[in-house]
């Protein structure tokens, strides 16, 4: 007997996601917030690779650009690159503990900033904040957060009693 997942998770984490990347902070603060939409896509590469890949790597960071107004392409291109290297190590990641998983995670988030370094170099942009740089250990801090409860909500274990 399988058990089907709830189909509304995966669209809805990813519109959190991008609810999320709106919220204003301070802007000494600014620089230090963590990509909740790779955190949201590594998640799902990881843990549902029929589902999401490449294709919805893009249109999730077409989306992306769109909500927050970036460089069109910009967040595609960052998160196609991550996705790419997500399925293709996803075997050895899946086992991982999740301690574990959020230094591969946090690798992944600092190879998302050199892609946006070389973007922005690329079309002439003003170069990223220094403290950009240190985003990457935020978003590693939240990776078993972000994995915790993204799991619970897959596997249904969040209801109200």
């Amino acid at each position: 007997m399988t058990r089907v997942r709830p189909q509304w998770v995966l669209p809805v984490s990813i519109l959190v996601a991008l609810l999320v990347m709106l919220v204003p902070v301070p802007p000494a603060v600014q620089p230090l917030r963590p990509y909740w939409l790779a955190l949201v896509l590594a998640y799902w590469v990881i843990e549902d690779p029929d589902h999401v890949g490449l294709g919805l790597a893009f249109i999730i960071g077409l989306l992306g650009d769109l909500v927050t107004g970036s460089l069109l392409g910009e967040q595609a291109m960052r998160l196609v690159v991550m996705a790419y290297i997500l399925q293709r190590f996803r075997a050895r990641l899946r086992f991982f503990p999740v301690s574990q998983q959020a230094l591969a995670i946090g690798g992944l988030l600092l190879n998302d900033c050199i892609v946006t370094a070389a973007i922005r170099i690329a079309v002439g942009m003003a170069p990223l904040h220094p403290l950009h740089w240190a985003s990457p250990v935020t978003g590693m801090v939240l990776w078993p957060l972000a994995y915790v409860a993204l799991d619970s909500l897959r596997h249904g274990r969040w209801r109200a009693r």
